[in-house]
């Protein structure tokens, strides 16, 4: 069956950072687009992340642009997200989620894009 895995989460101080992996199963991971979305409490969820089934295109949410990477290892079937220069608000559960190859563009910040999920990974930010 389809599996998305995330790890990585944890306790980490403002300003240190963190990396999240997800581990996929159970598709073709190098035919879909991948991406990373969180929820803080009391909040939808939002966009964070997402990079092409090839790798070569990757956007961000406004918040995170300059301290978050997403990258892939298609050998592994694993996407990460290298978060740096962490703060309070970061603080959410993070999710990754597939969507398939050839998706535009423009629908890879829309949660309804994506076909799999993964059950989330708790990020907390502590000062």
């Amino acid at each position: 069956q389809v599996q998305l895995v995330e790890s990585g989460g944890g306790l980490v101080q403002t300003g240190g950072s963190l990396r999240l992996s997800c581990a996929a199963s159970g598709f073709t991971f190098r035919n879909y687009a991948m991406g990373w979305f969180r929820r803080a409490p009391g909040q939808e969820r939002e966009f964070v992340g997402t990079i092409s089934s090839s790798g070569v295109i990757k956007y961000y949410g406004d918040s995170v642009k300059g301290r978050f990477t997403i990258s892939r290892d298609d050998e592994k079937n694993t996407v990460y997200l290298q978060m740096n220069s962490l703060k309070s608000e970061d603080t959410a559960v993070y999710y990754c989620a597939a969507a398939p190859r050839g998706t535009y563009v423009r629908n890879l910040y829309r949660e309804t894009t994506y076909d799999y999920w993964g059950q989330g990974t708790q990020v907390t930010i502590s000062t």
